[in-house]
């Protein structure tokens, strides 16, 4: 099993997933890639424009996509793809499109065969048992919160320490530890910007200039290192 799971596309100032293309391109390989896209997080733009966007990076690094919305039978699509992409948006809508297009237990089936998965923002969410640890407002509602169950922990991405001047409400610290007091054995990776999680086969690794939050259950959380040895996580 392959996967990069990197918690935002777009850092201030820079292009769409400008900041992660090259360790996107090191996990495809040399070898030309069409991955297939899969762009239903999408909300206030169309698919169209997704497909437009990621494509154009994805060709700087010698790769490219094709969005699924293209293709007239998801399913098949999934089982013929190369790599698969899920792109960030809205988390609660790319779970509804996921499960409408009966996606969920062929893309778990394809990516676990070797197929490699790449995400961002929400499409890491959709990597993980289900989509309880996201930062998205409901605007609609799936079928379940299920989703890839590619990892056995959650993900928060965007995770932020702050708490903002004038903000009277819970941080994101203090969410996720109600989270894990309602389920205390799913631990969750607070994934701050600019960082990813590698995973290859059974080993883990965190990429990027800042550290990931570890929430466990009768714990403190844990500060994780980048570059070090996280493959306990998998267990």
């Amino acid at each position: 099993m392959r996967l990069l799971l990197i918690s935002n596309s777009t850092n201030p100032g820079e292009k769409y997933l400008d900041y992660p293309k090259e360790n996107i391109k090191k996990f495809l390989g040399d070898k030309p890639v069409t991955a297939l896209f899969i762009p239903y997080a999408a909300v206030t733009f169309s698919y169209d424009e997704y497909e437009i966007k990621v494509a154009e990076r994805f060709r700087e690094i010698g790769h490219d996509v094709i969005s699924i919305h293209r293709l007239n039978d998801p399913v098949a699509a999934v089982k013929n793809a190369e790599a698969i992409v899920v792109g960030g948006g809205n988390t609660w809508k790319l779970l509804k499109m996921i499960q409408e297009n009966n996606l969920i237990q062929n893309v778990r089936e394809k990516v676990l065969s070797g197929t490699p998965y790449i995400g961002w923002s929400a499409g890491s969410n959709v990597a993980c048992p289900t989509i309880r640890t996201t930062n998205d407002m409901p605007v609609i509602q799936p079928d379940s919160f299920h989703s890839f169950n590619l990892v056995p922990f959650q993900i928060n991405p965007h995770y932020l320490d702050a708490n903002p001047a004038g903000h009277a409400g819970e941080t994101r610290e203090q969410r996720i530890l109600e989270f894990i007091e309602m389920n205390p054995g799913v631990n969750v990776i607070g994934l701050r910007e600019s960082t990813m999680l590698l995973i290859e086969n059974m080993s883990v690794k965190l990429v990027g200039p800042h550290k990931a939050r570890l929430f466990c259950k009768g714990t403190l959380p844990v500060e994780l290192d980048p570059e070090k040895d996280l493959s306990f996580l998998l267990k």
